[in-house]
């Protein structure tokens, strides 16, 4: 293991090893591709990226800047459109989404449109994209976002995105597809989960060096606490290297 490493290298190891061989992810700009990337270059190779503007299975050379950046159709299997990206998510073949987030609820509801009130709000964020579509339709969402008290909230002032909206049975009430949902959160803190019965967000592990206490007092509900709870393993010297190679620049990892 590493023995220095930055908080960005810590996340983007983090999420990649929740990234399967053999399945298929929607990417995001910024920290979800340089994990996607990471996967695909070390215990993944069979990874299948999806991009938003078309671009489908590509050996992505270096981090792109967006998901409509040239990079992102190297040697791509399909150089498609945004249409059949978004029609494979309402196809059902889509495993994994990431996305990040404004502020998150207990069950997972992210907001990613405004703070404060809707008609007068303090801030106006960008809204959806396609979150709520991969939110909707992949069948397991990993979200990530820093933690704080103003991010973890007992109320989202508007929900962009549906987690499990307010508990079990609630998504497929409301015709989205049985089985789908918010699978993990990562934070500078920890790794978060969902109760199987109340849907509630639920510590999968921390972090090394961040204490449960810290946890749950950086969040206005509730978190879940096991009796055991698991550490995160530190980036390795070799995915340290990759992480560089993938972003050479330092544009997200850092230098």
């Amino acid at each position: 293991m590493a023995t220095t490493y930055t908080e960005t290298e810590l996340l983007a190891c983090v999420a990649s090893h929740m990234l399967a061989d053999n399945k298929s992810v929607f990417v995001g700009t910024g920290l979800p591709m340089i994990a996607a990337m990471l996967a695909q270059r070390t215990h993944a190779p069979n990874l299948l990226l999806i991009f938003e503007a078309g671009g489908v299975g590509p050996q992505v050379p270096v981090l792109p800047i967006s998901v409509g950046d040239s990079r992102t159709f190297h040697r791509a299997v399909v150089a498609s459109t945004m249409h059949d990206v978004m029609s494979a998510l309402q196809s059902g073949y889509v495993d994994y989404g990431f996305l990040g987030a404004a502020a998150i609820d207990a069950y997972g509801n992210i907001n990613t449109t405004v703070i404060g009130d809707w008609a007068r709000p303090r801030v106006r964020l960008p809204g959806s994209g396609g979150a709520n579509d991969i939110g909707s339709l992949c069948w397991q969402t990993i979200l990530i976002l820093r933690q704080d008290r103003k991010k973890f909230v007992e109320r989202l002032p508007f929900i962009t995105t549906p987690g499990y909206l307010y508990g079990p049975g609630a998504r497929e009430a409301e015709g989205l597809p049985a089985g789908g949902g918010p699978y993990r959160v990562i934070t500078q803190l920890g790794v978060y989960g969902f109760d199987e019965e109340t849907k509630r967000m639920a510590l999968v592990a921390r972090h090394p060096g961040v204490t449960v206490t810290e946890i749950q007092s950086n969040s206005e509900f509730e978190i879940i606490i096991p009796a055991q709870v698991a550490q995160t393993e530190p980036p390795t010297g070799s995915e340290q290297r990759i992480l560089r190679e993938i972003d050479p620049t330092g544009l997200v990892v850092g230098r």
